[in-house]
């Protein structure tokens, strides 16, 4: 064997010098874990969804605490790698992070972000522009955005902005949508309690993205159920967020297998992840509003799969 003078205390050396070095091993214990400040919620189907209890559900699907006071919170699901947010100014301006597990310079390099405003009015500044974001108006940022951050005009009334992210291939100019332009549609009955105003904001005839579609619906006093026909879209997953409701009323989510339906019980200011397999629609205790929000294939609203009100089990 040949010998070279000084070797063994080299091998002995480095072994001392490159152990525990590199990155470290996840240990991925369950669905659902925190990185940093973001929470990540990796995608599971209907046969393990299923067998969850109550808790696991929430733990899956629900995210609560989204506006806290002057905090950003933000939750990455693995379906469609949409990002969900929150973020409620009151005495500081709340700035939007970048985080390690995007890999990214900052957070829109290669992603787009839609804000609708649930509360008072407030102010969006996107790459040093200001953005007056009136009570439900929409604004837009598309990919290249570089700093975001969020206040409110008022500590009595903040705003609540609320954050739906996906991943983009292409960049779409900063557009502002108040709810007038955003061509209002009355839609359902009283006698069915489903009567409500849609506004679509982000979608194919309205503000442009890459994937991204978004708006919202406002239930008529009296009508408590939303999304009625039921539907899925395996093309797409959508996340609701409730608001306006009460605080001593609740809405009740159902979701899941339209043979196998499940339900969730939900307050003001809560959303709730739908993956692309599963049924979403609700019934409140009293009249509310959500923000609705897509990303997947396609942006067209009207693509759905129909799972009508006598066939769900």
């Amino acid at each position: 064997m040949l010998m070279v003078a000084g070797w063994p205390a080299k091998i002995k050396h480095m072994k001392k010098t490159t152990k525990n070095t590199g990155p470290q091993l996840k240990d991925y214990k369950s669905n659902t874990y925190m990185d940093g400040d973001m929470e990540i919620r990796f995608a599971i189907g209907p046969e393990e969804t299923k067998n969850l209890d109550t808790q696991k559900l929430a733990d899956n699907f629900l995210v609560k605490d989204l506006m806290t006071a002057d905090t950003l919170k933000l939750v990455y699901s693995h379906y469609d790698r949409v990002i969900i947010g929150g973020a409620k100014p009151v005495n500081k301006t709340l700035t939007l992070p970048n985080h390690p597990e995007l890999r990214a310079e900052y957070f829109l390099e290669r992603r787009e972000l839609g804000i609708i405003n649930v509360g008072g009015t407030g102010t969006v500044t996107a790459d040093g522009k200001k953005y007056k974001v009136e009570p439900l108006s929409c604004l837009y940022l598309g990919k290249g955005t570089k700093n975001v951050s969020f206040a409110s005009s008022s500590k009595k009334t903040p705003a609540l902005f609320y954050l739906l992210s996906s991943p983009a291939h292409a960049s779409y100019p900063v557009t502002m949508y108040t709810k007038e332009q955003a061509s209002p549609v009355e839609l359902g009955a009283p006698e069915t309690a489903n009567k409500r105003t849609v506004y679509k904001y982000i979608h194919l005839d309205g503000i442009r993205s890459c994937q991204l579609v978004m708006g919202l619906t406002v239930m008529a006093s009296g009508s408590v159920w939303n999304s009625i026909p039921p539907h899925t879209h395996t093309r797409r997953m959508e996340v609701y967020f409730y608001f306006g409701l009460p605080e001593e009323h609740r809405i009740m989510h159902f979701m899941g297998n339209p043979k196998e339906t499940r339900h969730m019980v939900m307050a003001n200011n809560e959303a709730v992840i739908s993956a692309p397999w599963s049924t979403h629609y609700g019934c409140g205790t009293t009249n509310y509003g959500f923000i609705w929000g897509m990303a997947g294939e396609n942006l067209v609203y009207t693509d759905m799969d129909p799972a009508p009100v006598a066939s769900l089990v």
